[in-house]
């Protein structure tokens, strides 16, 4: 089978839609944990079969979901029944338990951190925010999680281990919540050096590793922060997403709270390219696939107003890496528009043209398949989406 597949968590379970390389008509498959909360859910890039899904409640708390044949059928890794249908999301085996290096019997990392307050905190495990696959090996995972700290699976996802050095860093015991809470929700990896991740935290900022994880680098020279000690300190902003061309791995893109950023070194310097945006507060950004100097965000009004400008539901697409900038509207509402997308909501596949997609927090799914020139909405009334992703059916 050939296509394209997007998978969609939302509050109240998982959508997978499906469709032919044409990108016209889809199909509806779900919701799979109906009910549930799928934080994130995407797939391998080495195993089109293979799909890792977040699952969290406040009840049963933290759970991975996997599925080895294109979502029909899911699984929690270390189940005691096997690769058995889990559909009713209820927690079996060990795969929501992630081990803290640095922690006592109870398996609760030690460290603190230093609330707004000035009091200690303890490092707290809530849920995890981003699953983020190896390029080259289906069993490899990283995962990103609240309280900020980075976790690796290298067996499917039934053993988790932390990446400590990231919370180890000397700047960690001052990392600061965001709106969201204290949360590593970005991962990005070099598509031609595994072993080079840039990752970002809100509020502490951008983070590299040149060596797999055994050492981090804050990446945020350039950043400009308000309402923080230092505005332009080496930690504290508030990093909403980094998208990363496969063709040029040195340039970064930025959606931050406040301003659209750009670097052409890794992360080392950055600087702002909002150019003539409506607004330059907003959580995805996305690059082209073919295109590493297209790219496309979603400005909403501010960060106390979740909606888009003057409620019209606009793209924005510049062809030039930033600074230029042109609004999307075909096929988007324009008026009474009053939804969000969030940072994982947006996505892009690799056909060419290149198809564009993403979700709002009112339940609609939009899919350009021309780059942004149209859109149309491929499937509505889902609960609030939480994440886009797309896998590529060879």
């Amino acid at each position: 089978m050939t296509g394209i597949r997007v998978l969609v968590g939302t509050r109240k379970g998982a959508f997978i839609l499906t469709s032919d390389d044409d990108r016209r008509t889809w199909k509806v498959d779900g919701p799979h944990f109906a009910g549930w909360e799928i934080y994130h859910m995407n797939g391998s890039p080495a195993d089109p079969d293979r799909i890792y899904a977040s699952q969290s409640s406040s009840w049963f708390g933290q759970i991975i979901q996997r599925s080895d044949d294109g979502g029909r059928s899911w699984h929690q890794p270390g189940s005691p029944n096997g690769p058995e249908t889990s559909e009713s999301g209820m927690p079996q085996g060990e795969s929501n338990r992630f081990v803290y290096d640095t922690s006592d019997e109870t398996g609760r990392p030690l460290s603190t951190h230093q609330w707004y307050d000035g009091t200690p905190h303890p490092w707290e495990f809530a849920r995890v925010w981003h699953l983020e696959p190896s390029l080259s090996d289906p069993d490899t995972v990283y995962a990103g999680v609240e309280d900020a700290a980075l976790f690796r699976s290298t067996d499917g996802g039934t053993t988790w281990h932390e990446l400590a050095a990231l919370r180890g860093h000397e700047t960690g015991p001052g990392w600061q919540p965001g709106a969201g809470g204290l949360c590593l929700h970005t991962i990005v990896i070099d598509p031609n050096n595994e072993d080079r991740i840039f990752t970002a935290v809100s509020a502490a900022g951008a983070f590299r590793t040149d060596d797999g994880g055994q050492s981090w680098k804050p990446i945020n020279q350039g950043l400009h922060s308000q309402y923080i000690p230092d505005p332009t300190a080496p930690v504290g902003h508030c990093v909403h997403r980094i998208a990363i061309h496969p063709k040029n791995p040195d340039t970064l893109f930025m959606q931050k709270h406040w301003d659209v950023m750009r670097s052409d070194d890794a992360g080392d310097n950055w600087y702002e390219v909002s150019g003539d945006l409506p607004s330059d507060f907003g959580f995805p950004i996305a690059v082209h696939a073919h295109e590493p100097e297209t790219i496309y965000v979603v400005p909403i009004e501010s960060d106390s107003l979740h909606y888009p400008p003057e409620g019209k539901l606009r793209v924005y697409r510049s062809r030039s890496g930033g600074n230029d900038w042109e609004a999307l509207t075909n096929g988007l509402p324009q008026k009474n528009c009053y939804v969000n997308i969030l940072r994982d909501a947006m996505a892009v596949d690799d056909r060419d043209p290149c198809g564009i997609y993403f979700g709002t927090t009112g339940g609609q799914v939009y899919a350009s398949a021309d780059s942004g020139d149209h859109w149309q909405p491929i499937v509505r009334d889902l609960p609030a989406v939480l994440s886009v992703e797309v896998q590529t059916l060879a």
